[in-house]
């Protein structure tokens, strides 16, 4: 039986762990996602989802609990390896698309290659404006990301997120601040790189039609996952 992608048993989170304001936002969460498969996660806002993407993608340990990704225990591994582990594995896109505003959208998608290698190589700008061009951008790759509208920003942030190859990735709430249409749009290119790359997605979204179109929807309810 194949290895899912991540797997959670018993996660707990406690933030101010001792203090009199101590608050557990996650209750003992399990959960395993397989390769390919494509999960809207949906819940109230404060239910804890963005909480559970932040321990996922490695920017927050769980209080207590196991998280293992392929199979790999992270909780012994230091932040170095965490930082490896989160740049090889993971690509996040958010519903502020966290772009760089001083540089081009080819030049945007570029760094998450130059973070992991330290230098520019000559094959980072190729793949770059491939990825640009995979979603419909090819265009404006030499565009100041400033002047793009906020469709095609988030165009590059999906293209960002797969500079890496990843085997996971993590979409917090990605068409929130778009119109019906560029949220369709976007919805429709990480089908696209889920089906055709195999990759498993998380997808938090607050609507509800966009996570019909999912293979599974996780529903975060109080800090625990509903049945």
């Amino acid at each position: 039986m194949a290895e899912p992608v991540i797997s959670l048993q018993g996660v707990h989170k406690v933030f101010n762990l001792g203090m009199p304001n101590e608050t557990e936002v996650l209750h003992g969460i399990d959960l395993r996602l397989m390769r390919g498969e494509f999960c809207a996660v949906m819940g109230p806002s404060g239910s804890g989802k963005s909480t559970l993407l932040n321990i996922v993608g490695l920017l927050d340990r769980p209080t207590s609990g196991s998280l293992r990704i392929e199979a790999e225990e992270t909780g012994a591994l230091d932040e170095r390896a965490l930082t490896r582990l989160r740049g090889h594995k993971i690509g996040f896109i958010f519903q502020y698309h966290n772009l760089l505003g001083g540089f081009t959208a080819l030049e945007n998608v570029m760094m998450p290659m130059l973070g992991a290698s330290g230098f520019i190589r000559e094959d980072m700008p190729l793949r770059a404006a491939a990825l640009l061009d995979s979603v419909g951008l090819a265009r404006w790759r030499d565009s100041m990301v400033t002047q793009l509208s906020g469709g095609q920003q988030q165009r590059v942030a999906i293209a960002r997120s797969l500079a890496m190859d990843p085997l996971l990735l993590l979409a917090d709430e990605p068409t929130g601040n778009l119109d019906t249409k560029a949220a369709d749009a976007v919805f429709e290119l990480l089908r696209k790189a889920n089906r055709e790359r195999g990759m498993a997605i998380l997808f938090v979204t607050h609507n509800p039609a966009l996570a019909g179109r999912c293979d599974r929807i996780i529903q975060v309810v109080d800090g625990m996952i509903r049945p």
